[in-house]
C-alpha cells in the first residue's frame, strides 16, 4: 500500500542580506574597523593596469597610479602596497580586480602570490556602479570609483581555483567545440562550391564528407562529361589503381548523375579548385578533432565526471564538455548550484500588481556551462527512451520545446550530482539498466585508433573512480569481448587481446582461458 505523505508548502526565503554571499566580507570589516580596512580597485588592460588604494569608507590611500604588466613592476607595486598598509595601520586588505579578458589574469597571480585576499569584479557590476554617479563619462579613475563601491556591496567574488588537470580538460573541450564550428563552416562553403562546378553531384552520397570515393573523382575529373566519357569500367580502373575502395552500385549511380547533370556555372573550374582546397582543410580539422577527442577522454578518465558514461545517452565528448564547464565537484554544495549557475531559471518582472514570474531564461550565466547541459538534454530526448517518452509526454500537452530541454537538463544535473559527488553509477527508478564505462571507454578508443598503451592508462585511471561492488559488473562485457578475440570471431588487429586481461585482473577477475583445439574435456 502507498503511503502519501501532505506536500509541504514551500516558503517564501526570508532576504537576510543584500549583499553577495560570495563577496561579503563585512564581518571581517567590523572586526578590524572601516578606517582599517583598505580595499585595492585594479583595473587592468592589456600592456599596464592601474590601482588605487582606499578604505572602506572611500578614503583613498595611494590616488591611482598605473602599473606595466611586467615582473618588475608589478612588484614594485606589491612593495608599495605593502609600506602603504603598514604605515596606514590597515590591518586587513582585499584586491578588487575587474576582469577583462584574459589580461586581469597577470595581476591576479602578482596579487596571489603576495598573499593577499583577490577577488574578480565582474564589468557589468562595474558599469551599474559607475553609470548613477558618473554617467556619459567613462575612464580608468571613475572605473576604479565604480570597482570599489561594487567591492563594498559585496560584488568582489571568490573565483574558484583549477589545477593543471581541470584547466587542461577545459582547454582541450573548447578548442574541440571552436574546431567543430570551424569544420561545418568549411563544409557548408566547399558544398556551395561544389554545386557551382558539379550540380547535383553531391545527392550521390549518404555522406559525402566521410566517404572515400567522393572526393577522389572530383580531383581527377574535371567536369560531369569526363566523368561520363570514362564509362563504368574507366571509373572502376581508376579507383582501383588509386586504392580506393568502392562499390559497384555507387559508380552507377555517379554515371546516371552525369548524364543528366545541369550545365556548371561560370568559372567552374575554380569553383573546383576552392572545393578541393576547403575539402583538404575540413579533413585536417577531422584530424585534429579526432586527437582532441582522445586526450579528452584521457583527460575524463582521471576525474570523478567518468561515472556519467554509465548514464544512458552520454559519451566521452558530451560528459567531457560537462565536467570542463563544470569544474571540480567540490565547488558545488547541491544541484541547484549547478543550475543557478547555468542559468537554467526563468527570470521575474514584478512591479506593484504586475507579476511575470515565468519569464524567459536569465541572462546572466556561465553561457558554456549551460551550452553543455543543454546538448546533453537533446541527446538525453534523443538516446535515452526515459526522457524521450517524458519528451513526447510534454509536447502532447503543449509545452514549448524549449521548456522540456530546460526540464531535461535539469533532472540531469540531479542526477549528475548525485553520480558524481558520490562516487556512484547510474541508478534510476525509471530505467532498467546501465550503460558499462570501461566497454564505453574502449569502443570509443577503438573507434578513434588509440594507441594500446594509452588506452591501457585511461581505463586503469577510470577503475580508480570506479565503486569497488560495480567491479564485477564492469568486467562482464570485458570477459565477453575477450572471449571473442580468443574465439577469433573478432576480425582485425586486436591489441585488446594483450590489453583486456590487466585490466580484467585490476578489477579482481580471471579470465577463462580458451580450451585449445582437440583438447578432451576432464568431466
Amino acid at each position: 500500500m502507498t503511503i502519501t505523505r501532505p506536500r509541504s508548502r514551500r516558503q517564501t526565503r526570508r532576504i537576510d542580506g543584500l549583499h553577495k554571499p560570495a563577496g561579503t566580507f563585512h564581518a571581517r570589516v567590523e572586526k578590524v574597523g572601516p578606517e582599517h580596512f583598505g580595499i585595492v580597485s585594479v583595473d587592468c588592460a592589456k600592456a599596464r593596469c592601474k590601482w588605487m588604494l582606499a578604505d572602506f569608507f572611500g578614503n583613498v590611500i595611494i590616488p591611482p597610479v598605473e602599473v606595466d604588466n611586467n615582473r618588475r613592476a608589478l612588484n614594485a607595486a606589491i612593495e608599495q602596497l605593502r609600506h602603504a598598509i603598514q604605515d596606514q595601520q590597515l590591518h586587513d586588505v582585499i584586491v578588487a580586480i575587474e576582469r577583462t579578458g584574459r589580461y586581469h589574469r597577470i595581476m591576479q597571480r602578482a596579487c596571489q602570490a603576495a598573499g593577499l585576499d583577490t577577488r574578480i569584479v565582474h564589468p557589468f557590476a562595474t558599469k551599474q556602479f559607475r553609470l548613477p554617479q558618473n554617467p556619459g563619462v567613462k575612464t580608468d579613475d571613475t572605473d576604479l570609483a565604480a570597482i570599489h563601491l561594487a567591492a563594498v556591496n559585496g560584488f568582489a567574488l571568490i573565483e574558484a581555483a583549477l589545477d593543471d588537470t581541470w584547466q587542461t580538460l577545459r582547454l582541450l573541450e573548447r578548442h574541440r567545440r571552436d574546431l567543430v564550428r570551424k569544420s561545418t563552416r568549411l563544409r557548408c562553403q566547399a558544398r556551395e562550391h561544389l554545386e557551382s562546378a558539379f550540380p547535383g553531384y553531391a545527392a550521390c552520397f549518404a555522406d559525402l564528407w566521410l566517404r572515400e570515393l567522393a572526393w577522389p573523382l572530383i580531383r581527377d575529373f574535371a567536369s560531369a562529361t569526363e566523368l561520363l566519357n570514362a564509362g563504368l569500367a574507366g571509373l572502376g580502373q581508376h579507383l582501383q589503381r588509386a586504392g580506393v575502395r568502392f562499390q559497384r552500385r555507387t559508380l552507377q549511380t555517379i554515371l546516371a548523375w552525369a548524364e543528366q547533370a545541369a550545365p556548371p556555372d561560370v568559372a567552374a573550374a575554380q569553383h573546383r579548385r576552392i572545393a578541393l582546397d576547403l575539402y583538404a582543410d575540413f579533413l585536417r580539422k577531422h584530424q585534429e578533432i579526432r586527437a582532441i577527442e582522445r586526450d579528452l577522454a584521457r583527460c575524463l578518465a582521471a576525474t570523478p565526471y567518468v561515472l556519467l558514461l554509465s548514464f544512458p545517452g552520454i559519451n566521452v565528448v558530451s560528459a567531457s564538455e560537462f565536467a570542463g564547464e563544470m569544474g571540480p565537484p567540490t565547488h558545488y554544495a547541491n544541484p541547484r548550484a549547478i543550475t543557478g549557475r547555468a542559468g537554467l531559471r526563468p527570470s521575474r518582472y514584478q512591479s506593484d500588481r504586475i507579476d511575470r514570474p515565468n519569464g524567459p531564461l536569465v541572462r546572466c550565466c556561465n553561457h558554456s556551462l549551460r551550452a553543455a547541459i543543454l546538448g546533453i538534454a537533446d541527446n538525453l530526448i534523443t538516446c535515452n527512451h526515459h526522457f524521450n517518452i517524458l519528451a513526447e509526454r510534454w509536447r502532447a500537452a503543449g509545452k514549448d520545446p524549449r521548456h522540456t530541454r530546460v526540464k531535461v537538463g535539469s533532472r540531469f544535473c540531479r542526477i549528475a550530482f548525485h553520480m558524481v559527488v558520490g562516487g556512484q553509477v547510474f541508478r534510476h527508478p525509471a530505467i532498467q539498466g546501465r550503460h558499462y564505462i570501461l566497454d564505453k571507454l574502449t569502443a570509443f578508443h577503438r573507434e578513434h585508433d588509440t594507441a594500446a598503451p594509452a588506452l591501457l592508462a585511461d581505463l586503469q585511471a577510470a577503475i580508480a573512480h570506479l565503486p569497488k561492488k560495480e567491479y564485477h559488473a564492469e568486467a562482464a562485457p570485458l570477459a565477453e569481448e575477450l572471449q571473442r578475440i580468443q574465439d577469433g570471431r573478432r576480425r582485425g588487429p586486436q591489441l585488446l587481446a594483450n590489453i583486456l586481461p590487466i585490466v580484467l585482473a585490476k578489477l579482481g577477475v580471471v579470465p577463462l582461458q580458451s580450451k585449445a583445439s582437440g583438447e578432451t574435456d576432464p568431466r
